[in-house]
C-alpha cells in the first residue's frame, strides 16, 4: 500500500471543516475531526501542532480554494458575485467555519495570505475603474466589500432575510445589485 501524505492532508482538511464548522475550535475534537477524517487522531499531530494550528491552516486553504475557484473578473463584478453565491450554496459548511472563524479570531488575526488576496481584488478593480468599466464613484475596497457582502448576504442570514427573497430569485438579485453598484 501507498502512503500518500497530500490525500491524508485532503482528509483532514476535509474532517476538520466538518467538525470546526459545527463546533467552532473551541468546541471541536480532536478524536471527532480525525474519525471525521477517516485517520487516526495522532496523524493529526503529526501534520499539525495543535488543533488551533488546525484551524488556522483550514482557514487559509478555505481562502486558497475560493481565489482559486472563483477568481475575480473586475469586469464581470456582478457574474463574480453570482459565482462566490454558488460555491456558498455548493459549500454551506464554509459559511458556518467563516463564522466561526470571526467569532474566534476575531477581526485582528487576517493572515498575510488574505491580505495578499484582498490586495489582489482591490487592484483588480482599481485597474477596472481606471478603464471605465466599473464606477469610480467609490474605492475600490468599498466596492469590494460591498460586492463581498452582496454575494454571501443569504449564506450567512437567519430565516427572517431569507424569507424575503425565494430562493429561487436570489442569483437574480446578486447580480442585479452589484450591475447597479458597479456601473459606470
Amino acid at each position: 500500500m501507498t502512503r500518500d501524505p497530500e490525500a491524508k492532508r485532503q482528509q483532514l482538511f476535509e474532517g476538520a471543516l466538518a467538525e470546526f464548522a459545527t463546533y467552532g475550535v473551541a468546541g471541536a475534537r480532536v478524536e471527532r475531526l480525525a474519525g471525521r477524517a477517516g485517520i487516526s487522531p495522532g496523524l493529526v499531530y503529526s501534520f499539525y501542532e495543535s488543533k488551533s494550528e488546525l484551524f488556522d491552516a483550514v482557514f487559509a486553504h478555505i481562502v486558497e480554494r475560493a481565489t482559486s475557484t472563483v477568481p475575480i473578473d473586475a469586469d464581470h463584478l456582478p457574474e463574480y458575485a453570482a459565482g462566490l453565491y454558488d460555491a456558498g450554496l455548493a459549500n454551506p459548511e464554509v459559511a458556518r467555519f467563516m463564522t466561526w472563524y470571526q467569532l474566534e479570531r476575531g477581526e485582528s488575526a487576517r493572515p498575510a495570505s488574505v491580505q495578499v488576496a484582498m490586495d489582489e481584488k482591490i487592484a483588480a478593480i482599481a485597474g477596472a475603474q481606471r478603464l471605465g468599466t466599473v464606477t469610480d464613484a467609490l474605492p475600490p475596497e468599498e466596492i469590494l466589500a460591498l460586492v463581498l457582502s452582496i454575494a454571501s448576504m443569504w449564506n450567512r442570514s437567519g430565516e427572517d432575510l431569507l424569507a424575503l427573497v425565494p430562493a429561487t430569485s436570489r442569483r437574480k438579485v446578486i447580480t442585479d445589485a452589484v450591475a447597479r453598484l458597479v456601473e459606470p
